[in-house]
């Protein structure tokens, strides 16, 4: 975890860029194959889940694998009395190549099939059960990989990450982005996984108040455990889309 920054953020910047190709792109491929809205959101969420784990397992090393600025900022936050915790311009560094690597990966998604390489989404998603969804989604995220991390059981992240963001796509009605970076990225996208751009800050909003929400469960359910192992750098990821 003591690699350059220049190295960690590319890796963090690859790994959300694909990501939210994975969620983009299989979002397309669902849509165009079936009219059927249940097989579509199966086939998108079973993607996700997929895609989600490899790109854990293969970034965790480099980065830590957030891919998820909520992720990125609680990491600072457990870590901060750590003297290799991830500091705080370390996790706005994070934040920003997430983002750039989330709208790229949506542009990505587009041009592989055939459409608009930036194409702002009309996917309107604003109403206060789905913020909830989001918060909720969020919450549980940020308890799982950090729970994990104090237990000593990191090396489940990115199975369980995984699998606990393909359990959200079903369980949330907000179908689990939880992940501001996912979200953003996903703005630029007018397909299945969308969301309108006056959707957005809501969404994230929700996302911040969730990540709180998850880091105080954390405190409460797994206090002072051992050295907070990869606390400050763990592998978890977003969202995004569902997304993660």
């Amino acid at each position: 975890m003591n690699l350059p920054l220049r190295r960690r953020l590319a890796a963090e910047a690859v790994g959300t860029a694909l990501l939210v190709a994975v969620v983009a792109g299989s979002g397309i491929q669902a849509e165009r194959l079936s009219r059927d809205a249940g097989v579509a959101l199966l086939a998108n969420s079973l993607a996700t889940v997929l895609g989600l784990g490899v790109l854990i397992a293969l970034l965790a090393p480099v980065s830590g694998a957030h891919f998820n600025p909520v992720v990125s900022l609680a990491a600072w936050w457990q870590g901060r009395r750590e003297p290799a915790g991830l500091a705080l311009p370390e996790a706005a560094a994070y934040a920003g190549a997430q983002i750039a690597g989330a709208v790229a990966g949506a542009a990505l998604a587009n041009a592989m099939f055939d459409l608009p390489v930036v194409e702002w989404s009309a996917h309107a998603r604003f109403a206060g059960h789905l913020w909830l969804a989001e918060a909720v989604a969020t919450a549980g995220l940020v308890l799982l990989v950090f729970g994990l991390a104090r237990a000593g059981r990191s090396h489940l992240s990115a199975p369980a990450v995984a699998a606990y963001i393909g359990a959200a796509y079903w369980f949330t009605s907000s179908t689990s982005f939880a992940n501001p970076a996912v979200t953003i990225g996903r703005a630029f996208t007018d397909t299945y996984a969308g969301i309108a751009p006056a959707s957005v800050g809501p969404f994230v909003a929700a996302q911040l108040l969730g990540g709180l929400v998850g880091v105080g469960l954390v405190a409460i359910l797994f206090p002072a455990l051992a050295a907070p192992a990869p606390t400050s750098r763990p592998a978890a990821a977003e969202p995004e889309s569902a997304h993660p």
